[in-house]
């Protein structure tokens, strides 16, 4: 039976040590401040203040109904530009977007013709090009068709399609990607902490110390797992309710006590993995290198980027294994759909069993390489 006292001071041991280290302080400080807010504002495939001119060779209402369409925050005020003024401007990469509307255009809409609007696109900015071109077809075609019906009577579709978005309403891209990034680095600093913890004790002759006292290998590990997992949950709570609710004025739709409660139990799992992977890996620049080939594919497939219906079905079932998985979804549903703990207990209990498995597997690996050092 683990001695719980000495699990404490133990654990106590961890974040003096932790207090010590001004790398890792900076990286837990700027993990939950500045990376939020930069992906929650600096993400590349939004529109914010994109550069569009507008090569008018109309001179109509329809024209500068469409030039007056396009204003912020997505867009800045179309730049009236010349023909001749168009290929330099893109070279220099004044402008993101350049709409070209040819001669005649109204007149031609009117008589029920199909003139063509040629949109030049900077495919540099590939991310917003894709979006952006897609905005302005919208855009056009909807001030196209309210000019269109002033003059000539339609009939009315048979079916109008009314679009409601659930949950973010406006579609603010900084809603998601500030709650996301305190997913993935909640993930990320468990492993790094407690993997760098175990390294630096072994890089500094300290675990020698702990072999010859009365503690045993589950009781080392569990001080690391308490004191690193408190650190990281203090760290994200900080983050959600100062940087996402305070600076950002992200509205947080679930309650913030279960979601911390949900990543306690992830927290469990991934430092347990954090200490496995340090007893793999000889040195940091090892672990380091370790950390990114497991870091980037638990991210990736866990759901954070992209659904994981559109993955492989062989990728789905593997990745129900992972801790990161659960922890998606669990975080997803109580930030974004203000899930109860009556939808989420699945991912719950699916995160306390695979922390047990994973805790004694490392347990089993670390005993081994004590004996090692023994």
């Amino acid at each position: 039976m683990p001695d719980f006292v000495i699990i404490y001071r133990l654990g106590i041991k961890e974040l003096w040590s932790l207090a010590r280290d001004p790398v890792m302080l900076v990286l837990i400080t700027y993990c939950f401040t500045m990376s939020i807010y930069v992906a929650a504002t600096a993400v590349p495939d939004s529109l914010d203040k994109v550069p569009i001119a507008m090569v008018d060779e109309d001179a109509s209402p329809l024209s500068a109904r469409l030039a007056a369409a396009f204003y912020r925050p997505r867009f800045n005020a179309p730049a009236h530009i010349s023909l001749a003024e168009m290929d330099a401007g893109m070279d220099a990469g004044d402008y993101s977007f350049v709409l070209d509307i040819p001669p005649d255009f109204q007149r031609d809409v009117l008589a029920g013709r199909s003139p063509a609007v040629q949109l030049n696109v900077d495919a540099t900015r590939m991310t917003q090009a894709f979006v952006g071109s897609a905005y302005i077809q919208q855009i056009a075609l909807g001030e196209v068709g309210d000019f269109v019906q002033r003059y000539r009577s339609s009939t009315p579709p048979l079916v109008d399609l009314n679009l409601r978005a659930r949950y973010n309403p406006n579609l603010e891209q900084s809603w998601f990607g500030a709650l996301s990034e305190i997913i993935n680095n909640v993930t990320m600093l468990a492993i790094i902490l407690t993997g760098a913890a175990l390294i630096r004790e072994r890089e500094h002759g300290t675990i020698e110390h702990l072999l010859v006292m009365p503690v045993t290998p589950a009781e080392i590990m569990l001080a690391k797992v308490w004191a690193m997992g408190l650190v990281v949950v203090v760290a994200a709570g900080f983050g959600l309710l100062v940087v996402v609710q305070g600076v950002l004025r992200v509205p947080i739709a679930g309650s913030v006590r279960l979601f911390l409660a949900g990543t306690a139990l992830h927290l469990f799992a991934a430092t347990t993995l954090g200490i496995f992977m340090a007893t793999l890996a000889r040195s940091m620049p090892q672990f380091g290198m370790l950390a990114v080939l497991i870091l980037l594919p638990l991210q990736m497939l866990s759901g954070t980027f992209s659904p994981r219906e559109s993955m492989p079905e062989f990728v789905q079932i593997v990745m129900l294994a992972a801790p990161t998985t659960q922890f998606v979804d669990l975080g997803q549903a109580i930030l974004f759909r203000g899930a109860g703990l009556a939808v989420v207990w699945p991912q719950f209990l699916a995160l306390t069993g695979i922390g047990a498995l994973l805790f004694g597997f490392s347990l089993a690996r670390f005993c081994k390489t004590i004996s090692e050092l023994a």
